[in-house]
């Protein structure tokens, strides 16, 4: 009997050796799992441990589109509601990579897409090749291009079947539908529409919105079979109602343009109108500005002439530093030596300290030693202004009485109301970039006389025009502002700007006092130039010496500035009007800025509504407005013209009026001429040349204007016996029709020429 068993190979295998072999396969089987199920176990603990988060952004990028949705900027308005920035419709070129099918398709799309947004076919090419459903191509196209895309995409679905792959997205643009209105005041944005300078970018939290979203479901190139979206909408930004007086602000700049040229300014222009009574800022103009809607172009003409001759980096410096210049916000940021503008402040503090009365008397006889051993300072008066009343020596700006009504004040409370009237620190406008006042760390008793009359100490206009405010208001130093309402995009109001007093400088006793020697100084005294009939003017007028030459050419650079508020006995609103650098004949703030000022003022206060109180001289002077004339017969409107007080001029053989200069509603000077024309023709064929008005006298320029069959409207100190003429609306040789209205802006016959006093 055999103990083993025979394979089919006729051997035996023992049972010990079958053992053994399924105890191998077992172990093989063993180590064939372990390594497997270990691998498998190993893979997966490192793609869930250390691969997971990667690999669940990939999935859902594969899975999910996110787009951005565009909030709108908020608006800003002029205090009465008028648009002066606005966010207007554009679109997005939006890209979807992932949805090409091939190269081919690709080149299709790039060439379109190029020749209509300019924009190089390699780089939208490149684009389209990108792993993602969202590549820009171009922001804020217009319409017309939209228009143009729109076909196209029709186009190459219709004739290539390619479909999905460009969108239009919704975005905005920034408008400014006044182009260089105000612009150091508005600001700009950048191409991410984010503020960059001014308003924009000192309220750019505010006027920013907060975009949307707009997510849905892929998978790859494949649509699932299930619907996923998800939308978020934008919130629009928040909108801003200034202070700002649209009207007010383009009177300034209309005048203030006209005297730079006139003046032939050098280093631009300044001019700001506060509400004496709370701080809000009604209008600021810089001169010099830039159109909003095109920052990044230099708007000086000749400053652009002289960069476009540059190559290299000297280019691009010359452009960064007057694109720089022209985007600075001259009535906040720019320091000056305010001159005898400033004496109104040294008078207030005198007076405040019982220093000076009504029987105060200063003897100049033309200079003035104000510290042994130091050299003479002189008044612009070399003469002498001899032996004068406090008053009077406000209305003569005379320096040497000045300095010793400093010296009798004294360093340290010079100082304390220097610091008391803000020049020390910013006004806290809410405009970016303000510079502050400069005053002498370690004052001397030389310092001090300087001061006194506005020399050697540096402030901004925002500060000049915050200081004098308080002194027409009765003593309170308030914090200027331009934005009066942040309001939502449903029209409600998140935050309104209230009245904020900082410190009460001076009494009312003390500032009745200096407004009524400033009313007398605007009739009687150096700023007869800035009066404007009916409105009681209060003002001073300032030439400053600058401290280096702007222009250099080795002449001395002058600050011509004017300051002043109105009606006196009830202030309204107060006016700087600041000339830098004025290189003309005359640089005196008197024959610069004093003109332009009455100019702004005589428009101003009948637009705010400010009651007119006329004198008998002013009322045989005023301006009456035209009656319509209009169908009569020549005979009947020759009677009539000649009722109404006018002188009559016939153009033409006709029978009847068919036209008339001035037109019905204008303003035309009592005992003026009408020019009456029975064809439209004769209107034309009537053409005058202006003539030259400059230093004529009240009478003489009635005269002139009358043998010229023209009007003349008048500004200024007329009414005075040595009234002449200083600036003409129409310049000298100009064609105008007869009749037309040239308004004349006099000064006195001593600040005509180069005998202007300051």
């Amino acid at each position: 009997m055999s103990h083993g068993h025979l394979n089919e190979r006729g051997y035996t295998m023992s049972k010990g050796s079958k053992s053994k072999l399924m105890r191998r396969c077992m172990m093989i089987m063993l180590c064939i799992l372990v390594l497997g199920f270990g691998t498998t176990a190993f893979r997966l603990t490192q793609l869930t441990l250390y691969q997971g988060q990667e690999l669940q952004q990939l999935a859902s990028e594969q899975q999910l589109v996110d787009t951005a949705i565009s909030a709108r900027r908020g608006t800003i308005y002029d205090t009465n509601g008028k648009i002066l920035a606005q966010s207007a419709t554009v679109w997005k070129v939006v890209l979807s990579p992932n949805d090409f099918k091939n190269d081919n398709d690709r080149t299709i799309v790039s060439k379109g897409l190029s020749e209509i947004l300019g924009i190089d076919q390699e780089d939208i090419f490149e684009k389209s090749k990108e792993n993602s459903y969202y590549s820009v191509v171009k922001r804020q196209i217009e319409s017309d291009e939209r228009d143009k895309i729109l076909k196209f995409i029709e186009k190459i679905e219709d004739e290539n079947d390619i479909t999905g792959v460009i969108d239009l997205l919704e975005d905005y643009k920034r408008y400014y539908p006044y182009n260089d209105f105000a612009s150091s005041l508005i600001g700009f944005t950048g191409s991410d529409d984010q503020g960059l300078a001014g308003l924009e970018y000192q309220y750019n939290e505010e006027l920013t919105g907060t975009p949307g979203r707009l997510v849905t479901a892929k998978n790859g190139k494949i649509e699932l079979p299930f619907n996923y979206e998800q939308k978020v909408d934008a919130v629009d930004g928040n909108s801003l109602v200034l202070t700002i007086d649209e009207t007010i602000q383009h009177i300034m700049e209309k005048y203030l343009k006209q005297g730079n040229v006139e003046n032939k300014v050098h280093n631009r222009s300044v001019a700001v109108m506060m509400d004496v009574d709370t701080g809000a800022i009604l209008g600021l103009a810089v001169e010099g500005g830039y159109d909003l809607n095109d920052p990044f172009t230099v708007s000086d003409k000749i400053a652009a002439a002289e960069i476009s001759k540059l190559v290299g980096k000297k280019k691009e410096e010359a452009e960064s530093e007057a694109l720089s210049a022209q985007w600075k916000n001259k009535a906040v940021s720019d320091t000056y030596y305010p001159g005898s503008v400033f004496k109104i402040i040294t008078a207030s503090m005198a007076l405040e300290e019982n220093k000076v009365n009504d029987e105060s008397r200063f003897t100049c006889t033309g200079s003035y030693t104000p510290v042994q051993g130091a050299a003479p300072i002189n008044c612009h008066n070399t003469l002498g202004h001899g032996t004068q009343t406090f008053a009077q020596a406000i209305c003569n700006s005379c320096n040497p009485a000045f300095m010793m009504i400093g010296a009798s004040i004294g360093k340290e409370k010079f100082a304390e109301y220097f610091q008391a009237f803000g020049y020390s620190a910013p006004t806290g406008i809410d405009l970016p970039g303000e510079a502050t006042g400069l005053f002498f760390n370690n004052i001397t008793d030389l310092d001090l006389a300087i001061a006194s009359f506005g020399q050697g100490i540096s402030v901004t206009p925002i500060q000049m025009v915050t200081a004098i405010s308080a002194v027409a208001n009765g003593g309170d130093l308030l914090q200027p502002y331009v934005v009066k309402q942040i309001v939502d995009s449903n029209g409600n109001v998140v935050k309104s700007t209230d009245r904020i007093v900082k410190r009460q400088v001076v009494s009312k006793e003390t500032c009745k006092k200096i407004s009524e020697i400033l009313e007398m100084n605007a009739t009687e005294g150096s700023a007869k130039n800035g009066y404007v009939a009916g409105y009681r003017v209060a003002g001073k007028t300032g030439t400053s010496e600058k401290k280096y030459d702007v222009n250099d050419d080795g002449i001395d650079d002058y600050i011509a500035s004017f300051c002043g508020f109105a009606p006196a006995d009830d202030p309204k609103v107060c006016l700087l009007v600041y000339f830098d650098a004025p290189l003309g004949n005359n640089y005196y703030g008197s024959a610069v800025a004093a003109p332009v000022f009455a100019q702004i003022m005589n428009e101003v206060m009948p637009y705010l509504e400010v009651s007119a109180q006329y004198t008998d001289e002013e009322i045989k002077q005023m301006d009456t407005t035209a009656n319509s004339y209009l169908g009569l017969s020549v005979e009947e409107a020759e009677q009539q013209v000649k009722s109404d007080g006018y002188t009559c001029v016939v153009k033409g053989d006709g029978d009847k009026v068919a036209a008339q200069l001035p037109a019905a509603s204008t303003r035309i000077p009592q005992g003026g001429t009408v020019v009456l024309y029975t064809s439209l023709d004769e209107v034309s064929n009537s053409e005058v040349e202006v003539p030259d008005f400059s230093g004529l006298s009240l009478a003489e320029a009635n005269m002139v204007a009358a043998s010229y069959n023209l009007n003349i409207s008048v500004v200024g100190v007329s009414g005075t016996s040595d009234g002449v003429v200083l600036l003409q609306s129409e310049a000298a040789g100009d064609t105008v029709s007869a009749g037309t209205v040239i308004t004349l802006t006099f000064t006195t016959s001593s600040n005509y020429g180069n005998n202007a006093v300051m």
